[in-house]
Protein backbone atom coordinates (compact mmCIF):
# COMPACT_ATOMS: atom_id res chain seq x y z
CA UNK A 1 0.00 0.00 0.00
CA UNK A 2 3.35 2.35 0.80
CA UNK A 3 4.50 1.82 -2.44
CA UNK A 4 1.15 2.45 -4.41
CA UNK A 5 0.55 5.52 -2.31
CA UNK A 6 4.28 6.91 -3.67
CA UNK A 7 3.00 5.96 -6.97
CA UNK A 8 -0.58 7.29 -7.38
CA UNK A 9 0.72 10.52 -4.93
CA UNK A 10 2.50 12.72 -8.00
CA UNK A 11 -0.53 12.20 -10.32
CA UNK A 12 -3.26 13.77 -7.77
CA UNK A 13 -0.74 16.48 -6.87
CA UNK A 14 -0.55 17.09 -11.07
CA UNK A 15 -3.86 16.94 -11.30
CA UNK A 16 -4.34 19.22 -8.03
CA UNK A 17 -2.23 21.91 -9.73
CA UNK A 18 -4.01 21.64 -13.35
CA UNK A 19 -7.58 21.69 -11.27
CA UNK A 20 -5.81 25.10 -9.75
CA UNK A 21 -4.60 26.75 -12.84
CA UNK A 22 -7.93 25.77 -14.89
CA UNK A 23 -10.18 27.55 -12.44
CA UNK A 24 -7.77 30.21 -12.39
CA UNK A 25 -8.48 30.57 -16.14
CA UNK A 26 -11.73 29.99 -15.60
CA UNK A 27 -12.16 32.92 -13.34
CA UNK A 28 -10.23 35.26 -15.31
CA UNK A 29 -12.28 34.96 -18.31
CA UNK A 30 -15.25 35.20 -16.56
CA UNK A 31 -14.27 39.06 -15.49
CA UNK A 32 -13.67 40.21 -18.96
CA UNK A 33 -16.44 41.51 -19.63
CA UNK A 34 -16.03 43.21 -16.30
CA UNK A 35 -12.61 44.66 -17.55
CA UNK A 36 -13.75 45.84 -20.15
CA UNK A 37 -16.97 48.09 -18.67
CA UNK A 38 -13.70 49.63 -17.72
CA UNK A 39 -11.74 50.16 -20.23
CA UNK A 40 -8.90 52.48 -18.53
CA UNK A 41 -6.83 50.24 -16.70
CA UNK A 42 -7.03 47.45 -19.38
CA UNK A 43 -5.24 50.40 -21.59
CA UNK A 44 -2.69 51.29 -19.38
CA UNK A 45 -1.92 47.28 -19.06
CA UNK A 46 -1.70 46.49 -22.68
CA UNK A 47 0.45 49.73 -23.72
CA UNK A 48 2.72 48.26 -20.67
CA UNK A 49 2.83 45.28 -21.63
CA UNK A 50 3.19 45.91 -25.26
CA UNK A 51 5.59 48.50 -25.16
CA UNK A 52 8.20 47.26 -23.11
CA UNK A 53 7.97 44.30 -25.87
CA UNK A 54 7.85 46.40 -28.95
CA UNK A 55 11.89 46.93 -29.41
CA UNK A 56 12.96 43.42 -29.06
CA UNK A 57 10.09 42.17 -30.74
CA UNK A 58 11.01 44.45 -33.38
CA UNK A 59 14.96 44.03 -33.45
CA UNK A 60 14.26 39.87 -32.82
CA UNK A 61 12.19 39.90 -35.59
CA UNK A 62 14.65 41.86 -38.39
CA UNK A 63 17.86 39.79 -37.34
CA UNK A 64 15.43 36.56 -37.74
CA UNK A 65 14.50 37.70 -41.04
CA UNK A 66 17.97 38.30 -42.19
CA UNK A 67 19.12 34.96 -41.06
CA UNK A 68 16.66 33.40 -42.80
CA UNK A 69 17.07 34.86 -46.02
CA UNK A 70 20.51 34.52 -46.22
CA UNK A 71 20.12 30.87 -45.39
CA UNK A 72 16.93 30.18 -48.28
CA UNK A 73 18.95 31.86 -50.59
CA UNK A 74 22.14 29.70 -50.09
CA UNK A 75 20.05 26.53 -50.21
CA UNK A 76 17.28 27.66 -53.31
CA UNK A 77 20.68 28.72 -55.18
CA UNK A 78 21.51 25.75 -55.85
CA UNK A 79 17.97 24.66 -57.26
CA UNK A 80 17.87 27.83 -59.60
CA UNK A 81 14.93 28.69 -57.24
CA UNK A 82 16.22 31.97 -55.45
CA UNK A 83 12.44 33.58 -56.92
CA UNK A 84 11.03 31.62 -53.94
CA UNK A 85 13.06 33.46 -51.59
CA UNK A 86 10.49 35.96 -50.89
CA UNK A 87 7.02 33.25 -50.65
CA UNK A 88 9.11 30.90 -48.57
CA UNK A 89 10.67 33.43 -45.99
CA UNK A 90 6.79 34.80 -45.37
CA UNK A 91 5.51 31.32 -45.09
CA UNK A 92 8.26 30.69 -42.39
CA UNK A 93 7.35 33.36 -40.26
CA UNK A 94 3.76 33.92 -40.64
CA UNK A 95 3.07 29.92 -40.19
CA UNK A 96 5.77 29.47 -37.60
CA UNK A 97 8.64 31.56 -36.71
CA UNK A 98 6.39 34.73 -35.91
CA UNK A 99 4.17 33.35 -33.47
CA UNK A 100 6.67 31.18 -31.88
CA UNK A 101 9.66 33.16 -31.20
CA UNK A 102 6.99 36.18 -30.26
CA UNK A 103 5.96 34.48 -27.67
CA UNK A 104 9.29 32.89 -26.56
CA UNK A 105 10.19 36.56 -26.21
CA UNK A 106 7.29 38.05 -24.62
CA UNK A 107 7.11 34.79 -21.91
CA UNK A 108 10.91 36.55 -21.51
CA UNK A 109 10.24 40.13 -21.32
CA UNK A 110 6.89 40.61 -20.71
CA UNK A 111 6.09 37.26 -18.59
CA UNK A 112 8.66 38.01 -16.40
CA UNK A 113 7.30 41.31 -15.65
CA UNK A 114 3.97 39.91 -15.02
CA UNK A 115 5.40 37.44 -12.55
CA UNK A 116 7.37 39.63 -10.29
CA UNK A 117 4.88 42.40 -10.26
CA UNK A 118 2.19 40.18 -8.63
CA UNK A 119 4.95 38.50 -6.58
CA UNK A 120 5.95 41.50 -5.35
CA UNK A 121 2.68 42.61 -4.46
CA UNK A 122 2.04 39.55 -2.65
CA UNK A 123 5.44 39.47 -0.68
CA UNK A 124 4.50 43.44 0.39
CA UNK A 125 0.65 42.47 1.55
CA UNK A 126 -0.74 44.64 -0.96
CA UNK A 127 -3.08 41.29 -2.06
CA UNK A 128 -3.81 40.93 0.96
CA UNK A 129 -4.97 44.45 2.12
CA UNK A 130 -7.26 44.35 -1.19
CA UNK A 131 -8.78 40.98 0.41
CA UNK A 132 -9.55 42.96 3.50
CA UNK A 133 -10.96 46.00 2.09
CA UNK A 134 -13.43 43.82 -0.23
CA UNK A 135 -11.78 44.26 -3.21
CA UNK A 136 -11.17 41.47 -5.53
CA UNK A 137 -7.89 41.29 -6.26
CA UNK A 138 -9.04 38.68 -9.59
CA UNK A 139 -10.61 41.70 -11.00
CA UNK A 140 -8.62 44.54 -9.82
CA UNK A 141 -5.22 43.04 -10.83
CA UNK A 142 -5.43 39.92 -12.73
CA UNK A 143 -8.05 40.34 -15.24
CA UNK A 144 -7.03 43.57 -16.87
CA UNK A 145 -3.31 42.10 -17.48
CA UNK A 146 -4.56 38.79 -18.59
CA UNK A 147 -6.55 40.53 -21.30
CA UNK A 148 -4.05 42.42 -22.23
CA UNK A 149 -1.59 40.10 -22.67
CA UNK A 150 -3.96 38.26 -24.90
CA UNK A 151 -4.31 41.20 -27.29
CA UNK A 152 -0.82 42.25 -27.27
CA UNK A 153 0.40 39.21 -28.79
CA UNK A 154 -1.17 39.08 -31.93
CA UNK A 155 0.09 42.82 -32.38
CA UNK A 156 3.67 41.66 -31.45
CA UNK A 157 3.47 38.89 -33.69
CA UNK A 158 2.25 41.07 -36.23
CA UNK A 159 5.17 43.19 -35.77
CA UNK A 160 7.86 40.50 -35.23
CA UNK A 161 6.73 38.80 -39.11
CA UNK A 162 6.99 42.68 -40.70
CA UNK A 163 10.11 43.15 -39.70
CA UNK A 164 11.18 39.70 -40.76
CA UNK A 165 10.20 40.52 -43.94
CA UNK A 166 11.72 43.81 -43.96
CA UNK A 167 15.00 41.34 -43.07
CA UNK A 168 14.65 39.45 -46.11
CA UNK A 169 13.85 42.20 -48.44
CA UNK A 170 17.10 44.10 -47.16
CA UNK A 171 19.55 40.41 -48.33
CA UNK A 172 17.28 39.56 -51.15
CA UNK A 173 17.11 42.91 -52.85
CA UNK A 174 19.66 45.15 -51.67
CA UNK A 175 22.45 42.60 -50.58
CA UNK A 176 21.67 39.71 -53.47
CA UNK A 177 20.08 42.15 -56.05
CA UNK A 178 17.07 40.21 -56.70
CA UNK A 179 14.10 41.61 -58.16
CA UNK A 180 11.60 43.65 -56.26
CA UNK A 181 9.02 42.00 -58.68
CA UNK A 182 9.58 39.06 -58.29
CA UNK A 183 10.55 38.85 -54.63
CA UNK A 184 6.97 40.32 -53.91
CA UNK A 185 5.34 38.67 -56.65
CA UNK A 186 6.10 35.12 -54.90
CA UNK A 187 5.00 35.89 -51.65
CA UNK A 188 1.77 37.30 -52.70
CA UNK A 189 1.51 33.81 -55.01
CA UNK A 190 2.05 31.52 -51.70
CA UNK A 191 0.58 33.35 -48.80
CA UNK A 192 -2.88 32.36 -48.21
CA UNK A 193 -5.27 34.10 -46.33
CA UNK A 194 -6.75 31.81 -43.89
CA UNK A 195 -4.31 29.29 -44.12
CA UNK A 196 -1.72 31.67 -43.63
CA UNK A 197 -2.68 34.60 -42.02
CA UNK A 198 -5.27 34.02 -39.47
CA UNK A 199 -3.73 30.18 -38.47
CA UNK A 200 -0.66 32.44 -37.61
CA UNK A 201 -2.61 34.73 -35.71
CA UNK A 202 -4.84 32.49 -33.91
CA UNK A 203 -1.50 30.50 -32.78
CA UNK A 204 -0.33 33.98 -31.32
CA UNK A 205 -3.82 34.73 -29.77
CA UNK A 206 -3.57 31.00 -28.15
CA UNK A 207 -0.02 31.37 -27.04
CA UNK A 208 -0.72 34.79 -25.75
CA UNK A 209 -3.77 32.72 -23.00
CA UNK A 210 -0.78 30.57 -22.09
CA UNK A 211 1.85 33.04 -21.32
CA UNK A 212 -0.53 35.62 -19.87
CA UNK A 213 -1.98 32.65 -17.32
CA UNK A 214 1.26 30.98 -16.75
CA UNK A 215 2.73 34.60 -15.76
CA UNK A 216 0.20 35.69 -13.96
CA UNK A 217 -0.97 32.55 -11.72
CA UNK A 218 2.86 31.90 -10.76
CA UNK A 219 3.25 35.67 -8.94
CA UNK A 220 -0.20 35.78 -7.79
CA UNK A 221 0.26 32.34 -5.98
CA UNK A 222 4.40 33.16 -5.45
CA UNK A 223 5.71 32.96 -1.32
CA UNK A 224 5.80 36.39 0.13
CA UNK A 225 9.45 35.98 0.68
CA UNK A 226 12.08 37.41 -1.85
CA UNK A 227 13.18 33.87 -2.68
CA UNK A 228 9.59 32.44 -3.17
CA UNK A 229 9.18 36.12 -6.32
CA UNK A 230 12.05 34.83 -7.68
CA UNK A 231 11.17 31.28 -8.20
CA UNK A 232 7.89 32.18 -9.55
CA UNK A 233 9.61 34.34 -11.91
CA UNK A 234 11.90 31.16 -13.06
CA UNK A 235 8.96 29.10 -13.64
CA UNK A 236 7.15 31.44 -15.36
CA UNK A 237 9.23 31.53 -18.00
CA UNK A 238 10.13 27.46 -17.93
CA UNK A 239 6.49 27.03 -17.70
CA UNK A 240 5.87 29.24 -21.03
CA UNK A 241 8.16 27.89 -22.57
CA UNK A 242 7.55 24.98 -22.56
CA UNK A 243 3.98 25.29 -23.29
CA UNK A 244 4.47 27.18 -25.95
CA UNK A 245 6.64 24.36 -27.58
CA UNK A 246 4.03 22.09 -26.62
CA UNK A 247 0.54 24.04 -27.85
CA UNK A 248 2.64 24.78 -31.24
CA UNK A 249 2.96 20.96 -32.16
CA UNK A 250 -0.55 20.49 -31.32
CA UNK A 251 -1.60 23.90 -32.95
CA UNK A 252 -0.05 22.97 -36.40
CA UNK A 253 -0.76 19.15 -36.19
CA UNK A 254 -4.62 20.45 -36.29
CA UNK A 255 -4.53 23.66 -38.90
CA UNK A 256 -2.02 21.89 -41.29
Amino acid sequence: MRQLGSLVRPILEFCAALGRRLHFLVTSLTLIPSTLARPRQFVEQLFYVGSVSVILIAVGGLFVGLVLALQFYTALSRFGATSSLGGLVALALLRELGPVLTALLFAGRAGTSLASELGLMRATRQIDAMEVMAVDPMRRVVAPRFLAGILAMPLLAAIFSAMGVLGSYLIGIKMMGLDPGVFWSSMRHEVRFHADLVNGMVKSLIFGVACSLISLYEGFHARPTAEGVGQATTRSVVISSMAILALDFLLTSFMY
